[in-house]
């Protein structure tokens, strides 16, 4: 069949459209990822492709999930901030009960503030495919060990977005909406802000760290620009972080 490549991934190489599904080069990590996809149909949540074997080239299959890609649209509405602040939600309740088998490999990047549930680790609008009836995110390859705060804080960078040149008075309502349509309660509320600040600084970190080693393909993006905005956005987050506390509170 047609072998259709697609375009917008940093990690894996040769992603490929076949007919109605994805197929991606299979890596350590992969079985993992299919226990966990398993796990997510099973437990009736829709917002995560179905995964559906391997090929005769040893390739990843999953379901091909229609739709615009979220940092291609607008900027969310605070009803849309709402809306993928509960898929959120949805997600990690769902995770809750997955039990890994022993002697998977996942392809986490980070060392998480601790490992309650198993994360996506890079929800974000590049990740996320919107339908009429249906958002599903996509891009599992460093799920893996960590926080529901972990995962979420992550989430706020983008979907908010907390960007470098922002303005707190804009963006200190949209992350109260975000993290409303999550369900956080007070503790969480505290502790979400810092917990932004310490993600968006490791990732920062991450393509610094690798433009000095080599290390790919953090290496390639740290000079195609993308440190210049991980670190202002996290001087940026943290400069603020009394108004996103208060809004949370609110």
């Amino acid at each position: 069949m047609l072998e259709i490549p697609l375009v917008g991934g940093n990690v894996a190489d040769s992603v490929v459209r076949v007919g109605e599904t994805v197929r991606k080069p299979a890596t350590a990590a992969t079985p993992a990822i299919e226990a966990l996809l398993h796990h997510l149909a099973d437990a009736g949540f829709a917002g995560a492709p179905r995964t559906l074997g391997r090929d005769e080239r040893g390739r990843h299959i999953l379901e091909y999930v229609p739709g615009a890609m979220a940092d291609t649209l607008p900027p969310m509405t605070p009803a849309e901030l709402r809306r993928v602040g509960g898929l959120i939600r949805e997600l990690h309740d769902a995770v809750a009960s997955f039990r890994p088998p022993p002697g998977l490999t996942w392809g986490t990047l980070f060392e998480p503030d601790g490992d309650d549930i198993i994360c996506h680790n890079d929800l974000a609008p590049w990740n996320l495919v919107c339908s009429e009836g249906r958002w599903v995110f996509i891009d599992w390859d460093g799920a893996g060990p960590g926080t529901r705060l972990w995962d979420l804080a992550y989430a706020a960078h983008g979907f908010v977005p907390l960007s470098p040149g922002g303005s707190p008075s804009v963006d200190a309502p949209r992350l109260r909406a975000f993290a409303d349509g999550y369900g956080l309660d007070e503790r969480q509320r505290r502790a979400l802000p810092p917990l932004i600040v310490a993600r968006t600084r490791a990732m920062y970190d991450l393509l610094h760290s690798s433009s000095l080693t080599g290390a790919q393909p953090w290496a390639r993006l740290y000079a195609e620009g993308h440190g210049d905005h991980w670190g202002p956005a996290a001087t940026y987050i943290e400069r603020n972080l009394d108004t996103w506390t208060a809004a949370l509170l609110a």
